[in-house]
């Protein structure tokens, strides 16, 4: 026979035993611990149990007094700090407020931080993390609200915000394309120039940023639009909706064409792209004269005032040239390999390929020596133009702040699965956008805070659930205990509250 009992111990606490008696008396006590709270006490109540019935021997016939040990029942289970983190960065960058406590969009975000999947799937997702979820019906009547203008110039607002923006503001512009299983297009989502190379229909997004990588606000367009008229309009969004004065704009070569950059000009913004060297500029010809037996030092920038544009609408800008001595090194060995390419080929040991230094005139093949040595007097050089007044150091500096944007739309195609497989109308394809945009600011957020990916946040963090245990009498939360450095970046996180 056995029970359990609890003693007054001389400190005050409560002792909680297990009495087992036999016959004649004789009786054994074994102390399970002490506690100082009621729902302590029911915790070592309910060990004593469990370990009453793993001590219950064996009836005869192959019948078990207790088949198994009792379990308390668990109330609930959630991924409670994942969750709680995610929420609170939510409402660090406003968007509790922004969107008016909308419940289905943050369960939206929240799942798609998770684990990127369909809408109508999301609700298994935030099942599994402990989250009762609302309907589908519900998710989709709220959609073509997320997809309107006003929703998502919102949520621009909030990140430019949270980004600090003010009346003068440094932005980072790119695009990708997202394509559709689909065979026809429908005017929106249309076949054109693919970042992956695909010839299915497609959509073109494109994403401004701060100098960080904060998303600022993103907007789709046709998949068959030139990535040269994406940028304008939706900087042109972005001042109208937040009242920008003045406006920098970082882009790659690709992004402007003189027209984009004339339009740049006449709103009154500044830019900062990257050029190309199809000729050995003056500056550097003019160098390389005055020192015919020098290499340039790492680092060195040649500046070049310049006029461009068509001779009815010329404008003044400036050609910063500087040389890295690594970029020198891969472009010489580069070159090196294709001009032994080349000579094989001339030499009829290998076949002819596409090979820029091989020239064909009539029947005749040749080595282009003229080009090679153009390529090799450019090796190192990279130009960048603007028409600020500004520090080489700095106008380089704010290009090299691209990468940020890059690793956006990593982030976003990879990590958020921003491709809207499900979608197919516009307003859908729209309001998609906006959950990936706001669980993108929210992921650049946690990244920047804790310098963890967000990849690795979440699979950090979601196993460590908050359980709720039913002792009969209480109400008992349990969790497994946190490592110091899930713990440091919990703490980074809830920092940047305050």
């Amino acid at each position: 026979m056995a029970y359990v009992r609890t003693v007054r111990t001389s400190s005050g606490a409560v002792a909680v035993q297990v009495v087992w008696k036999w016959r004649r008396g004789s009786r054994e006590i074994e102390h399970l611990g002490s506690a100082h709270t009621a729902a302590e006490v029911e915790v070592l109540k309910a060990v004593a149990a469990q370990r009453i019935a793993a001590g219950q021997d064996q009836l005869p016939l192959d019948v078990a007094a207790t088949q198994e040990p009792m379990a308390l029942e668990i109330v609930s289970s959630r991924m409670g700090r994942l969750l709680d983190a995610i929420a609170a960065v939510y409402r660090q960058l406003g968007f509790d407020q922004t969107c008016g406590k909308d419940a289905v969009f943050e369960q939206l975000v929240t799942a798609r931080i998770i684990e990127p999947t369909s809408k109508q799937d999301a609700s298994r997702v935030l099942a599994e993390a402990g989250v009762r979820a609302l309907s589908y019906r519900t998710v989709k009547r709220r959609l073509p609200g997320y997809a309107k203008p006003e929703w998502r110039n919102r949520l621009s607002g909030a990140c430019a915000a949270a980004a600090q923006i003010g009346p003068s503001a440094l932005v980072l512009y790119d695009v990708t394309t997202l394509w559709f299983e689909t065979d026809t297009g429908d005017g929106f989502r249309e076949p054109g120039f693919s970042k992956e190379r695909r010839l299915d229909p497609q959509i073109t997004v494109g994403l401004l940023t701060d100098a960080t990588g904060m998303p600022l606000m993103i907007d789709a367009f046709e998949g068959n639009r030139a990535e040269t008229k994406t940028m304008i309009p939706l900087v042109q969004r972005f001042v109208a909706a937040h009242g920008i004065a003045g406006v920098t704009v970082i882009a790659d070569a690709g992004m402007m064409s003189e027209a984009n950059l004339a339009e740049i000009e006449d709103a009154g913004w500044s830019f900062v792209i990257g050029g190309k060297l199809p000729e050995v500029p003056y500056a550097i010809k003019q160098w390389r004269q005055a020192n015919p037996d020098l290499e340039p030092a790492d680092g060195m920038v040649l500046t070049q005032p310049m006029i461009m544009g068509p001779k009815a609408d010329q404008r003044r800008r400036t050609t910063l040239y500087q040389y890295k001595t690594d970029r020198a090194r891969r472009t010489l060995h580069g070159i090196d390999q294709q001009v032994a390419k080349a000579e094989k080929a001339v030499a009829g040991q290998a076949a002819i390929k596409r090979n820029r230094f091989v020239t064909l005139t009539g029947g005749t093949r040749a080595v282009n020596r003229e080009l090679e040595t153009k390529a090799r007097t450019l090796a190192g050089w990279k130009p960048y133009i603007t028409n600020l007044d500004a520090e080489p150091s700095w106008v380089i500096g704010a290009y090299h702040q691209l990468w940020r944007i890059e690793h956006a739309f990593r982030m976003s195609k990879h990590d958020l699965r921003a491709r809207p497989i499900y979608h197919h109308k516009r307003e859908s394809i729209d309001a998609h956008l906006a959950v990936v945009f706001a669980a993108l600011a929210i992921s650049h957020r946690i990244e920047t805070q804790t310098g963890w990916t967000i990849k690795k946040f979440v699979r950090a963090l979601r196993r460590y659930r908050t359980i709720k245990i039913n002792t009969g009498s209480h109400i008992l939360t349990a969790e497994d205990p946190l490592p110091d450095n899930v713990r440091q970046a919990l703490a980074a996180i809830h920092r940047g509250a305050h």
